[in-house]
């Protein structure tokens, strides 16, 4: 069964026709050409399809396109002033990606700076992790929690030193 929907991606309303059964990843890869976000595991392990829908991140490797009709998604392509285009400016998170080498290979690294993004985001609005210790107090981000709000990233180059630099720089 067929659906139309309408989703706004990296501030561009787009509307399609999907398969109910189409990923919000398939959807924007395969249907809408925004190759951002990565087909890493395709069940939800990785985080290579880590994207802002509505602002907060989720795995769009399941998600399905059909439940989001009217969302705004942001890719790691759509942040910043540049939309994507060269000569546009970076996001201060893929700003800081860049200056500290959080990247090797960088196929992760679309979803590693949307993801920390959304991290930022929910620390800023002193959403506790698992690892936060004092609940009553301000979130602080140090390596140990930037580490656990961001556990569901991977990188397979093991860049993650230099990806926690990174965070912790776009934090200040």
């Amino acid at each position: 069964m067929d659906a139309t929907i309408t989703l706004r991606v990296d501030g561009e309303e787009r509307r399609l026709t999907v398969d109910t059964r189409t990923t919000l990843l398939d959807a924007l890869r395969d249907r809408l050409e925004a190759t951002s976000p990565k087909k890493g595991c395709d069940h939800g392990q990785c985080g290579a399809c880590t994207v802002l829908l509505d602002g907060r991140r989720i795995l769009s490797c399941l998600a399905l396109a059909v439940a989001h009709d009217g969302a705004d998604v942001t890719t790691a392509a759509g942040l910043g002033s540049g939309d994507g285009a060269p000569g546009g400016e970076l996001h201060p998170v893929a700003r800081a990606f860049v200056d500290h080498d959080g990247f090797q290979c960088g196929y992760c690294t679309p979803g590693q700076v949307c993801s920390a993004v959304g991290m930022l985001r929910e620390a800023e609005a002193g959403w506790p992790s698992h690892a936060t210790a004092d609940l009553d107090a301000p979130v602080s981000l140090d390596d140990e929690e930037i580490r656990e709000r961001m556990s569901g990233n991977l990188c397979r180059c093991g860049a993650y030193t230099n990806i926690v630099a990174a965070i912790r720089e776009a934090a200040r």
